[in-house]
């Protein structure tokens, strides 16, 4: 299949109302393009202080549809999903028009073998593209991985958090919910780090057959269920740990459905918060009787743990 890339120059204002008007038309997730974090990572790597910016540089915000019969329809949505959001917010639709440009099937391929490599994002998480051969150390637990479209590769840091925050939250026999799975990579970590339950769902289908695919790359089809769900309403029962790396104004909306999904004493690990949102995502959790356990900080983005009342 052949893939339309959707990009979008926004601020950093904004770049959470763009990010969900690409997944309100079916974008099995987003990309952000931002110099000001890509400067961050390169000074962290330096061992130096990052230089301020002079001035406010525009985000990049990407996304990717199939080029189907589809493809106009969506193109059309979003365009006036953005307008709408600029009348309600006071910011420039025309400034943030859809860019439009056709990827093959094989240069998509290409794309990520060429940036994605195996790397350990944890004490004993490693995420290996199928692609790539590595030999395992007696304590590692290897996610074995192809994205597609799904862009979860682990690596970037709303996800390592997500990986470093299960390897101490995961028990053996827990049951656990991964809400807007994309490519699967959380909730086949939580399978191999003793789940004895995992179901993980996404809103969009195309993700959530990449995460079917992964699933069985990594041989714990028996326990991981996938699936397509909006948040949390295609999931029945309760689960000791939920996790959803998304965005923000998600995550906001998941607070309402955890009541009926996450066992008292339960633990939302939630991420994909930038920290201009940190302090309105704790709040909403304090307003609906959750405490924040830890927070965890990384290039501009911030991830919680966030627990139920109840017994542990």
């Amino acid at each position: 299949m052949d893939w339309a890339e959707i990009s979008l120059r926004t601020t950093h204002a904004e770049m959470e109302l763009i990010a969900q008007a690409l997944l309100d038309v079916g974008a099995g997730g987003v990309v952000y393009e931002d110099p000001e974090e890509e400067r961050r990572y390169l000074a962290q790597a330096e061992g130096r202080e990052a230089a301020p910016p002079q001035a406010e540089e525009p985000v990049v915000v990407k996304a990717y549809l199939p080029e189907d019969e589809d493809l106009a329809a969506r193109l059309a949505e979003l365009r006036e999903g953005i307008a709408r959001l600029a009348r309600a917010d006071g910011f420039d639709a025309a400034a943030c028009a859809p860019l439009v440009h056709h990827v093959s099937d094989a240069d998509w391929e290409n794309n990520w073998k060429a940036y994605f490599h195996t790397q350990r994002v944890g004490e004993r998480i490693v995420i290996q593209p199928t692609w790539e051969t590595y030999e395992a150390q007696p304590e590692d637990i290897v996610l074995r991985l192809d994205p597609e479209s799904a862009f979860g590769t682990g690596t970037h840091p709303t996800t390592a958090m997500c990986l470093r925050a299960l390897e101490t939250l995961v028990r053996p026999g827990m049951r656990v919910f991964d809400v807007g799975t994309g490519s699967g990579v959380l909730a086949i970590a939580a399978a191999k780090l003793g789940a004895c339950e995992v179901v993980a769902m996404d809103y969009a289908r195309p993700a959530a057959a990449v995460a079917a695919k992964n699933v069985r790359e990594n041989g714990v089809e028996d326990v991981v269920q996938t699936g397509v769900s909006d948040l949390l309403q295609g999931f029945s029962g309760q689960a000791d740990l939920i996790a959803a790396n998304i965005i923000a104004d998600i995550i906001l909306r998941l607070f309402d459905e955890l009541a009926d999904h996450l066992a008292p004493g339960g633990r939302l690990l939630a991420s994909g918060i930038i920290d201009e949102r940190l302090a309105e995502v704790e709040a909403a959790a304090a307003a609906h009787g959750l405490a924040i356990e830890q927070v965890m900080e990384d290039a501009g983005w911030a991830a919680l743990v966030i627990r139920a009342g109840g017994n542990v």
